[in-house]
């Protein structure tokens, strides 16, 4: 499978810690940047073939971003770093996207993920990890749950996508960030019987994904990863001290 890695997004309190850092994909977790750690585990996966890298033109240099395939500008949106890559690739072709800030991804998470999208045979494959698999491995990594009639899961950082699912995709992202601030918006996306159960925790995963499939008008699986390191992920300042402290311990890429 082909991959691509998301390392975009603005200058924010994470990447404010590294001097000349464009965005925190490129903050150093032991010597290593994050985007670079992702690439480690992509590289030394048996089941990627090419990777494409979405960044800042200015960054495309960086030492840790030797050995990529491609690289691809990133966008003011998140909709438009995924348009710009998955541009090129065939369109019924799946896709790994994965963010650039999951510290302690390994090859065999990845390899199990990519093994897995290609028994699911859907358009949109989303990652999440349960949570009592979560905290057996991460006790100390905060997560928001969701609690589901399945179990408790919180999302991954990775994602496989077909390419020709790619325009009606963006219309429901953009469609999500306009009304996720706004509980009547939502209700009027996803329906006011899919919030009532969820609230109840009735919500089962395969209701979910049939919605979600109904909504995007293609197939739409949830992926529960064994790996839970799919899930530890960089979003504030607290979690940079942790993620080092994970490498230091011996997780992953040290």
């Amino acid at each position: 499978m082909n991959a691509v890695v998301l390392a975009g997004g603005p200058l924010d309190d994470v990447a404010r810690l590294q001097r000349g850092a464009p965005n925190k994909a490129f903050v150093e977790i032991g010597g290593k940047t994050l985007v670079g750690r992702v690439l480690d585990a992509l590289h030394a996966s048996a089941s990627i073939e090419r990777i494409v890298v979405v960044a800042p033109p200015s960054a495309w240099g960086d030492d840790d971003l030797r050995g990529v395939d491609d690289f691809r500008p990133d966008g003011v949106r998140i909709t438009e770093s995924l348009r710009n890559g998955l541009a090129g690739f065939q369109a019924d072709d799946d896709v790994l996207v994965a963010a650039s800030d999951l510290p302690v991804l390994t090859a065999q998470a990845v390899d199990d993920f990519v093994e897995r999208v290609g028994m699911l045979g859907a358009d949109v494959v989303y990652g999440c990890v349960e949570k009592g698999e979560h905290v057996r491995a991460f006790p100390d990594v905060p997560h928001t749950w969701a609690r589901m009639a399945d179990g408790t899961f919180c999302g991954g950082g990775m994602v496989a996508i077909k390419p020709r699912s790619l325009p009606r995709l963006e219309r429901f992202i953009e469609r999500l960030g306009a009304a996720r601030k706004h509980p009547l918006k939502l209700a009027s996306l996803f329906g006011w019987d899919m919030l009532a159960l969820f609230a109840l925790r009735r919500l089962s995963i395969a209701q979910a994904e049939a919605r979600a499939s109904k909504l995007l008008g293609a197939p739409v699986r949830a992926l529960i990863s064994a790996y839970p390191e799919t899930a530890v992920n960089v979003d504030r300042v607290s979690d940079v001290a942790l993620a080092r402290k994970l490498i230091s311990a011996g997780n992953a890429n040290a």
